[in-house]
């Protein structure tokens, strides 16, 4: 698959996650096989740029190309202006977020709310795509609710304004994360245009994968919410869609080492205090199908050390697998 010059190793891309999608966990899902990672969404705002939590969302330094940053906003002045500080900072990709339906971001005339203004979508397509040498993506919903579906035409407009690929997400702005994500729409786009298409939501197995791609002819499939707590599904859809047979699931022991090592590499980026109580919901997210899942997220939400942190991991993994024997 390709992205303007960059040739993805395949068609499998981590969705930008705003508090999920930091540099630890695009490593990881990068190492367990996904052939594109993007960045949590960056401000376009000038003003915040040097906010600890803008600069550590900015931190590329060792990641493999090609490094794709996502940046949101409603001024295509600023856009640009951020596209170009991220280029300059080692973003190989550029994407834009006009999907994000979190009422914070849509309260600002951002995400999924630009949807409701196509000649505003212009502008800042234009204005960033004219600002940067690099390929510029674009991430959309279906439309702002079930009786404006416009993602046809925002499409047609990205295209003649020079986006090098799309993501679409099943769903319209009202619909959040309810119901369940529909893939016709990505299918009539790709259909319609002739830049790659990706299709996103409720991508949860390797047979939902390979179903979407045969149905409606995307080019690549974008995961979210799967992947939390199971970065192995970038492997596990590789697989499938090279060889038709399934990988077995990780066993305790293989889950204990990628988290242990996950939650590290979170104490490391973050610092120990502000690490351990982000690496909270990523145990959770790792140990919900474990037994006595609810009473260890008890356990391990009242610790407040990183070393007790990954002592209590390795002793509740070692439990499992006497469980299991």
């Amino acid at each position: 698959m390709f992205i303007g010059s960059h040739i993805l190793k395949n068609n499998l891309v981590l969705a930008p996650m705003a508090g999920v999608t930091d540099q630890p966990f695009r490593l990881l899902c990068r190492e367990l096989g996904a052939g594109l990672v993007i960045s949590e969404m960056v401000t376009s705002n000038p003003a915040l740029f040097k906010s600890r939590k803008t600069q550590l969302r900015l931190k590329l330094d060792g990641e493999a190309e090609p490094r794709a940053v996502q940046i949101a906003g409603a001024d295509p002045g600023q856009m640009a202006i951020a596209a170009r500080f991220n280029v300059d900072l080692g973003a190989q990709i550029i994407d834009i977020n006009m999907g994000c339906p979190a009422k914070k971001v849509c309260n600002l005339l951002a995400g999924s709310a630009l949807l409701k203004d196509e000649k505003l979508v212009a502008d800042i397509l234009e204005s960033v795509v004219n600002s940067v040498e690099v390929p510029v993506t674009l991430k959309i919903r279906t439309g702002w609710d079930k009786e404006n579906r416009n993602a046809v035409k925002i499409a047609q407009i990205a295209e003649s304004a020079g986006i090098q690929a799309l993501t679409v997400h099943g769903r319209t702005r009202a619909c959040a994360f309810t119901g369940s994500a529909e893939h016709e729409t990505a299918g009539e786009i790709k259909a319609k245009v002739g830049i790659p298409i990706i299709a996103n939501g409720d991508i949860n197995t390797p047979e939902v994968a390979a179903e979407i791609l045969n149905t409606y002819n995307v080019d690549g499939i974008m995961i979210g919410r799967a992947a939390q707590g199971n970065p192995w599904i970038f492997r596990e859809i590789n697989h499938y869609l090279k060889t038709g047979g399934k990988l077995a699931s990780p066993d305790a022991n293989e889950i204990c080492n990628t988290l242990v090592k996950h939650v590290t590499n979170l104490h490391h980026f973050y610092g120990e205090h502000q690490g351990l109580r982000i690496a909270r919901k990523h145990i959770s997210w790792y140990c919900k199908q474990q037994n006595n899942a609810g009473e260890f997220r008890k356990v391990i939400n009242r610790i407040d050390s990183a070393n007790d942190q990954l002592s209590a991991l390795k002793q509740f993994f070692n439990e499992q697998q006497a469980i299991a024997a």
